[in-house]
């Protein structure tokens, strides 16, 4: 009998390419189209229904039957609000690897298996072998940043079929078998965000912020900010300060609600050579104390070699080269070679 396997399908092209190759390859397959998000904001229509309808038609194409999973509940207790009282507390979480751990690789794959399915399937770029989980082949593309709180028995039931494509070869595929998503646009940002970007999602959720004081590194002010919540580390546009050189965030200081920049790129502050790390999640095994690995401190950004130690306070990073901009709430992923390690939430960088 054939193994049964439920592909989450988002209505785009690496999720239809997916359950494409899973129904050439023999499996049972069923899609399902997870129902995680559904408001609109001001000047951004959120696009679930044309994104069910492209699922419905590649499900129609294929011959497979299409289930909806409504978790829209559980994403704004688990992912959302997540999000909100992280950047409330002045921190710059991320949303997606939040998704991945508490809705795709935990209710979507324990329902999925309710239901009788052998694996699921997702359109990430990443692979997954005997529990252990691989970047994907294509460098520019590579989501396995986005997978590192998975649990190894949830890779263990998972499949990526792109994993060993690139994009050009996906869409090419697409192509080929003349799926109608073949040539759609991949979607921008955040999902629930889209668009309309993060500052507008945080004002319609969170409303106006406090204006407070922007100093520079000699303790001038320079202008004011409106809401220190909306300001990163590193950022260098959105500031409103007009005239001379750019200025770029150094930190801020949620208490005095203030937001401290400086116009020198060498600034200490703007540099790491140790990352801090809370809330571990190792996929298989703890990296060894004081081995070399390589860390990612952001989705966009190259590895920096790195070597690990595990105290009794926590997880300490002594990288090989400074890094920019570390940014604390964001996540720091530790691989050895192509192999996801695990990783955690920064806590900050010095």
């Amino acid at each position: 009998m054939a193994k049964k396997v439920f592909v989450g399908m988002s209505g785009g092209v690496d999720s239809s390419l997916s359950a494409a190759f899973l129904k050439e390859q023999g499996f049972d397959v069923t899609g399902v189209y997870m129902k995680n998000w559904t408001r609109s904001l001001p000047g951004f229509v959120c696009p679930w229904k044309e994104d069910f309808k492209d699922a419905k038609t590649i499900a129609v194409q294929l011959d497979i039957p299409l289930e909806v999973f409504d978790f829209e509940e559980q994403y704004r207790q688990k992912v959302v609000d997540y999000m909100l009282d992280a950047y409330k507390s002045g921190l710059t979480p991320n949303p997606d690897i939040m998704c991945n751990q508490e809705i795709k690789f935990k209710l979507f794959l324990n329902a999925a298996l309710d239901m009788g399915a052998d694996y699921i399937a997702t359109g990430h770029y990443a692979r997954t072998k005997s529990g252990l989980l691989l970047k994907g082949k294509d460098k520019l593309k590579d989501q396995s940043y986005f997978l590192y709180r998975v649990s190894p028995e949830a890779l263990r039931h998972t499949i990526f079929p792109i994993g060993e494509l690139d994009k050009k070869q996906v869409r090419e595929e697409a192509l080929k078998r003349g799926l109608v998503t073949a040539s759609k646009p991949d979607s921008q940002g955040i999902c629930f965000v889209g668009e309309v970007g993060i500052k507008q999602f945080l004002l319609s959720e969170l409303g106006d912020q406090p204006m407070g004081p922007i100093v520079d590194h000699n303790g001038k002010l320079v202008g004011h900010h409106d809401g220190a919540i909306f300001y990163t580390i590193g950022q260098r546009h959105g500031l409103n300060i007009g005239g001379g050189l750019p200025y770029y965030v150094t930190h801020k200081n949620m208490k005095t609600n203030t937001v401290y920049v400086t116009t020198d790129l060498n600034d200490a502050k703007l540099w790491s050579s140790r990352v801090d790390i809370t809330s571990p999640w190792w996929i298989n095994q703890e990296p060894q104390s004081g081995r070399g690995y390589q860390v990612k401190c952001r989705y966009r950004s190259d590895s920096t070699p790195c070597r690990v130690y595990l105290t009794k306070v926590g997880v300490r990073l002594e990288l090989d080269d400074e890094i920019r901009a570390v940014s604390a709430g964001q996540s720091a992923v530790i691989y050895d070679g192509n192999i996801v390690v695990g990783g955690g939430i920064i806590q900050g960088g010095s």
